[in-house]
């Protein structure tokens, strides 16, 4: 009794502290809307703004933009881009005017854009570049001076009609006007009042062009030359200054480029003569320019600089109506509930207990209220986190940040993560070869590994990338394990029966089985509803959470191959021998089948292009690739865990293995040699992944040794009893919501569709980090029980509730498919 005490204690008290983190995390939530709220009112949501504005280097000849994704634009990009643009209607007429700084800028973003780059040209000219195939004009004008032939040539573009103008203008001046008046005061009051009278030209241009004024970068005193020495840095503070209060006083529309300042300032290094810069740096300018010109037009998913949010479907404001609806009915029939409690009708709550008066009365009707009274709530709390992943991931509310990997990024997390882990490391009264403790725990670690993995962009690392691969095989071959082990021991396989007996309305009656179609259907709706429900909020097709749809599949694989005849479960082989043959030969036919699907592309998207299946195989743009990599990747990994599991079964039943106690497997030399062989495949799996020389040959020869790291660290976690009877509960509880933490990190936790990260706390990633997890990981636990208990509801037990149900479905889905050409 006080064992039963003390875990009830336990049990409570966890709860309490995962439903005030719940409470905390959703209190968060709403005090940074509020926050973000007040910051976009006071300040801008414009992300051009703050491209230009504020950044900071995460490492060394790498750029961060203040609240922003910036792509990283190659030749093909860039001339992709104007060559667009030109298509579309628009026209490519860049200028760069201003001294020997912006030609230099001018010289880095004409190299980005040809393979063939101005090579000579007269100091003190300008210069031309025009490209024919992509319609791109790029001119330098020699200009050092603010003065009157400034005035005369943003006077003349003016008097030009909007298609002779340049479509962007880059300038900046101060340096020569430093240096030719020998830094004196009357030389800053005149750019002073030159500017002045400049600006106003740039209000009467900004239908058609976009003018980036640049402000002057600080130059390394000690190596300018003797005739610069007048250039220092306090002059250029003074200029920079000048120009920044002339803009603020003209409220003009023209763009103030202090961002690239932010860049020289912090690689002094670079600039080799003291003022001008060496490639480094005017690269990560030249990326700035880019990513302002063409992100809005290109749509990159790593480029949210000036870039607008998605569109919202039509879909999308369906759903969000029906969300709103939830909210509007629950809120009705808390107040209808609570009037039914002043009436004294006892209403059964959600620990089963009943609350109200005390006369006694049953009224079906509170049964039912209660019953629709957890529907509603459920879902109102899924439109609520439904809206919340809208936000962080299709607006600009939240900014987003580019994903940075160093190894001190990647490995520190994770030797933190191990630590914490093993610090929670308790015993448990399961001592079978991958107990639920056990593989629970397995998912936990795994998933978060993973999760690090991702948010530090550690995919460019080929070791790495092969570890996370095995992991992600390790959940397919938990998947093929799991479930056939339920199959063989329940051995119901028969989706629907023939009545024998009380089919009074028709003389043939379909019977559902308690654990057949139910165990189907609940299973893939448990899968498949946070990933259905964010293909409609989030506009995404289904492969886009490539995931959920593996699982689904193979689990569907798992199903056919134990459904077929001959039928085999641990019931049959006990009673014939030969069962166990027939299932031998299941699994050869279904190696067969996957390697015929693999060898014939053809016959792989002939099947799997089919209607009505194409929508849930294919990408955004009708591609198929994607599916056929993933699957091909990991095609046996489920086949070696049935394999695994029916091997295990086999050689309990002729005790070979020993699991029923906290000893070893086996003996203790057998014990010994066998973990020992484990201990070498996974270092051989180790090494294997160093020396591997590219993704492509690692990808090609995966699936066929991917068992041999698993089937190893199942060796050394399972045959040693002492670490078989103990299991980390720190891991198994991330464990238990591992696939709600998987899908729920596209949006809530990462950001821009995987490619960035989200923030909330700009120019702190340390605690932003620790912020959006906190939320992140409370949201998915909410996530896991909210499909709990819509699983209830979904899937009854009732055949007649679950034939209601999915005729309900039939209609809503069947519409849809036909309006979108799936049908």
């Amino acid at each position: 009794m006080a064992d039963k005490s003390s875990s009830s204690t336990h049990e409570i008290t966890y709860y309490l502290n995962v439903e005030n983190a719940k409470v905390l995390a959703f209190l968060m939530v709403t005090g940074f809307v509020f926050y973000h709220g007040f910051i976009h009112v006071k300040y801008s949501n414009d992300s051009c703004k703050w491209l230009l504005s504020d950044g900071r280097f995460p490492g060394y000849g790498v750029w961060q933009p203040y609240g922003c994704m910036t792509h990283k634009y190659n030749l093909e990009d860039s001339r992709m881009c104007m060559h667009y643009i030109s298509y579309w209607g628009g026209h490519n007429h860049i200028t760069f005017l201003g001294d020997s700084r912006i030609r230099q800028l001018y010289f880095e973003f004409v190299n980005l854009l040809s393979n063939k780059p101005v090579l000579q040209y007269k100091a003190h000219e300008d210069i031309n570049f025009h490209d024919k195939h992509i319609n791109a004009r790029v001119d330098f004008i020699w200009m050092p001076f603010v003065n009157t032939d400034m005035h005369k040539m943003y006077k003349s573009w003016m008097l030009n009609g909007p298609r002779d103008r340049p479509n962007l203008i880059v300038t900046g001046s101060a340096t020569w006007i430093i240096k030719e008046f020998n830094a004196s005061k009357d030389a800053l009051k005149n750019f002073e009042a030159n500017l002045t009278y400049v600006v106003p030209y740039f209000e009467k241009m900004k239908e058609s062009t976009d003018i980036i004024w640049a402000l002057q970068d600080p130059v390394l005193e000690k190596r300018l030359y003797a005739n610069r020495s007048m250039i220092t840095n306090e002059q250029i503070d003074r200029y920079n200054k000048v120009a920044l209060e002339v803009f603020a006083k003209l409220q003009s529309s023209a763009k103030i480029w202090s961002s690239s300042r932010l860049v020289a300032q912090g690689m002094k290094k670079e600039l080799v003569d003291g003022i001008h810069l060496s490639s480094t740096p005017l690269q990560l300018d030249v990326q700035m320019l880019m990513n302002m010109y063409c992100n809005n037009h290109m749509n990159h998913n790593d480029g949210t600089c000036c870039s607008n949010p998605e569109p919202t479907t039509t879909l999308q404001i369906i759903v969000a109506a029906f969300f709103l609806v939830c909210m509007i009915s629950m809120f009705a029939l808390v107040i209808y509930r609570r009037r039914m409690r002043r009436n004294g009708v006892k209403i059964r709550t959600e620990n089963g207990q009943r609350n109200g008066g005390t006369n006694g009365m049953e009224q079906p009707v509170a049964e039912h209220s209660q019953s629709l009274y957890e529907v509603l709530s459920s879902l109102s709390k899924l439109g609520i986190i439904m809206a919340y992943f809208y936000l962080c991931d299709r607006t600009n509310f939240f900014m987003k940040e580019n994903k940075y990997y160093t190894h001190v990024n990647f490995f520190l997390p994770f030797a933190y993560v191990m630590i914490l882990g093993f610090f929670f490391t308790e015993s448990t009264d399961k001592t079978e070869v991958l107990h639920r403790d056990q593989t629970d725990e397995w998912k936990g670690w795994m998933q978060l590994v993973i999760l690090i993995y991702h948010i530090t962009g550690a995919s460019k690392i080929l070791p790495i990338y092969m570890h996370i691969r095995v992991l992600v095989s390790c959940y397919l071959f938990l998947t093929g394990y799991g479930h056939f082990m339920y199959f063989w021991k329940k051995g119901d396989y028969d989706p629907f029966r023939y009545c024998q007996k009380g089919c009074s309305v028709l003389p043939v009656y379909w019977h559902l089985r308690q654990n057949s179609l139910r165990r189907l259907l609940e299973v893939l709706f448990r899968l498949n509803l946070l990933v259905v429900t964010l293909c409609f909020v989030m506009n995404r097709p289904y492969q886009f959470y490539y995931f959920v749809p593996l699982v689904s599949f193979w689990f569907m694989v798992i199903y056919i191959t134990m459904a077929v005849w001959p039928r085999v479960s641990e019931k049959h082989a006990e009673e014939k021998t030969r069962a166990y043959f027939f299932m031998v030969i299941k699994f050869v036919l279904l190696v067969t089948v996957i390697s015929l699907f693999y060898m014939s592309e053809v016959f792989f998207e002939k099947i799997f292009l089919m209607r009505p299946l194409k929508p849930l195989f294919v990408t955004s743009d009708d591609s198929i690739h994607e599916w056929r990599f993933r699957w091909q990747l990991d095609r046996y990994s489920v086949v070696y865990g049935m394999l695994f599991a029916f091997g295990y079964l086999i050689l309990k039943r002729y005790k070979v293995i020993q699991d029923i106690d906290n000893r070893n497997l086996f003996s203790t030399g057998i014990s010994w040699t066998f973990t020992c062989l484990g201990l070498i495949g996974l270092g051989s799996y180790a090494a294997f992944s160093c020396l591997c020389r590219n993704k492509q040959e690692c990808n090609d020869v995966h699936s066929y040794i991917m068992f041999i790291p698993i089937v190893s660290f199942i060796l050394v976690r399972n045959i040693p009893g002492g670490i078989r009877t103990r299991y980390s509960s720190f891991f198994a509880w991330f464990g238990r919501i591992s696939l709600e933490l998987f899908i729920s990190q596209y949006h809530i936790w990462l950001a821009a569709d995987t490619h960035g990260v989200l923030v909330m706390i700009p120019s702190y990633p340390v605690l932003n980090v620790i912020l959006t997890s906190f939320i992140f990981i409370c949201i998915s636990h909410e996530i896991a029980n909210i499909t709990s208990v819509l699983t209830k509801y979904a899937v009854p037990h009732e055949w007649k509730a679950l034939l209601r149900n999915i005729i309900i479905m039939a209609l809503v889905i069947v519409p849809l498919c036909i309006s979108r050409g799936v049908i």
